[in-house]
């Protein structure tokens, strides 16, 4: 009679060790739950308490003469980028099985991410302080 297959033991998907994939799962679950709060109140803010009738360059250019309205969109938005850049590095990995491939697309990944954050940035942190 054959023995039985050995059990593999899993703590609920939770990767073991120090490496960048298990701080990556824990910057998953960090940045998700900051995102849910965030983009609630930027619906809060922007779709509910404000009419789409007011929102307006103006309005923007009033908002974000506060240091801190700049930050937390500036917040929301490098969070909103970094998680879903890297749940499109995780796609990649359980995807793309050529070597080549995977370094490409990892690549072009890492690159639009430092693009689009850059120009978010920049958009944010130069917009001009005072309203019209």
């Amino acid at each position: 009679m054959a023995s039985p297959a050995p059990v593999l033991r899993v703590r609920a998907g939770r990767p073991f060790g120090q490496d960048f994939e298990r701080w990556s799962w824990y910057f998953f679950r960090i940045s998700g739950l900051l995102l849910v709060f965030l983009a609630l109140g930027h619906v809060l803010i922007m779709h509910l308490i404000n009419s789409v009738d007011v929102i307006d360059y103006a309005f923007v250019a009033e908002r974000w003469r506060s240091v801190g309205w700049r930050f937390y969109d500036w917040l929301l938005l490098s969070l909103a980028l970094s998680h879903g850049m890297n749940g499109l590095r995780v796609i990649i990995d359980d995807y793309v099985h050529s070597r080549a491939w995977r370094v490409v697309c990892l690549s072009t990944t890492g690159l639009l991410f430092g693009a689009l954050l850059l120009i978010g940035t920049v958009t944010i942190v130069t917009f001009p302080r005072t309203g019209t």
